[in-house]
């Protein structure tokens, strides 16, 4: 095999040494069969409990140091099959769409309740995956289909009880009244909210606001409205989900994206919207103001847009080619000299793993978390890039990453988080 590839590499072109390839036999010491696991793994800052690994912050024996900072990917023993997983500032929720009476777990920071009451184990950290009881009419038939987190607070969606809200709801965020004086620490209080004339299918936390996509592919909002992130025409915070107008009236959204305070919408026939804080470029290309409180077209020449993400100050789309683009202010994946342009760069897709011999790689999902990017391709390799806060990345170092990066992980991603400085992943794995 070896004589025959060095002497096809001397006269033939890249597809005849892919036929060779090709025809090599391929060794499977995996059972064709074999069953995938689903798998959860961490990665980043430890020490406020996201990761959910309680001997990291908390070492057993005087023998183990404290772990500060997990740089590489590390599996989170969860036997539960996990099918959602977010990741807000220092704190993670994790959803099984089991009809087990338990179906959501939250790890990490909780002075705000933001993971739900976990009074036993000191109120402000929870080291260590715990249940959170949802107050559901029928928990043997409901089911959690997604959940999204914010700075402070979280929303859970379940598929036939509608939306649940918990945390800090100083701004409203959380659906409900605002009270003054509330206190949110050791709060036992999740709120259902029955705002939606229409099923929910879609929940997306921004820092301090809340977004609902419905089936009809309407959307709502509250919560901060002070960069015009609720995107209702207004600055004010409001504390009742109220449906989004501006150049999404009448448009069928199939995706909604915020992590900081701007958001991004998609709608089914690929085109892009956006509005709130702009003082990083997000909405540059169509004004100078930099708060905008209703959704605006943004008139980008990507082709047809399938899904975007949002960070801080980073925004990112996917085309239906599978091509990825970056647009904002930080490190955007072009190398150290982009750091901000106002209309979207597309990233050479050979840095994905596209080639003569790879010709039909795509990135398939995009997420932002503060300051980072993640990609999943079609392969389920995840690459990610950005600022590299508290070793977030999971690259095993910690400079900040201008490329994006290939992430080792056991198993095929299916599905990323990110955080501030963390991350989480799904992942089927055959170990």
């Amino acid at each position: 095999g070896a004589r025959v590839f060095a002497k096809a590499t001397g006269t033939k072109s890249s597809r005849d040494i892919k036929e060779i390839d090709d025809a090599t036999p391929i060794y499977q010491y995996v059972g064709e069969r074999a069953k995938r696991k689903d798998r959860v793994f961490v990665w980043g800052f430890t020490s406020a409990g996201a990761l959910g690994l309680p001997s990291f912050v908390l070492p057993k024996s005087s023998h183990q140091k404290r772990r500060r900072i997990q740089p590489t990917p590390y599996r989170l023993p969860m036997n539960e099959k996990i099918s959602s997983v977010a990741c807000g500032y220092g704190f993670t929720l994790l959803a099984s769409k089991t009809k087990d009476i338990t179906k959501l777990w939250g790890t990490g920071l909780n002075k705000d309740s933001q993971i739900g009451f976990h009074k036993s184990r000191g109120y402000e950290h929870v080291l260590e995956p715990s249940p959170v009881a949802l107050p559901l009419d029928q928990p043997q038939q409901t089911r959690v289909s997604q959940v999204s987190c914010g700075r402070a607070h979280s929303l859970v969606l379940t598929d036939s009880e509608g939306v649940f809200s918990m945390g800090n709801n100083s701004y409203g965020q959380c659906g409900r009244k605002v009270i003054e004086g509330e206190i949110y620490s050791e709060s036992q209080l999740i709120h259902r909210i029955q705002k939606f004339k229409n099923r929910v299918v879609q929940v997306v936390c921004g820092q301090d606001h809340s977004l609902f996509r419905t089936e009809k592919g309407e959307f709502y909002s509250c919560g901060w409205g002070a960069d015009g992130q609720t995107g209702l025409g207004y600055y004010n915070l409001t504390s009742v989900p109220t449906k989004v107008g501006g150049d999404l009236a009448g448009v069928n959204i199939v995706q909604v994206a915020s992590y900081g305070d701007s958001c991004l919408a998609v709608s089914d026939e690929g085109d892009l919207f956006g509005w709130g804080n702009n003082e990083y470029m997000h909405l540059a290309s169509i004004t100078e103001l930099t708060q905008v409180n209703v959704p605006r077209h943004l008139p980008f020449k990507v082709g047809k847009i399938r899904q975007a993400a949002c960070g801080g100050t980073i925004g990112a789309i996917i085309n239906e080619e599978g091509n990825l683009f970056v647009w904002g202010y930080g490190i955007l994946g072009k190398g150290p000299n982009l750091m901000e342009t106002a209309t979207p760069e597309m990233i050479p897709p050979t840095l994905f793993g596209l080639s003569d011999f790879n010709p039909d790689i795509r990135v398939s999902q995009i997420r932002c978390g503060l300051s980072q990017f993640a990609a999943l391709t079609n392969r389920g390799e995840l690459f990610v890039w950005g600022k590299n806060i508290r070793g977030c990345l999971g690259i095993g170092r910690f400079e900040d990453q201008y490329f994006p990066w290939r992430v080792t992980v056991a198993g095929q991603v299916v599905d990323v988080a990110c955080g501030v400085d963390h991350m989480v992943t799904l992942a089927k794995s055959f170990i």
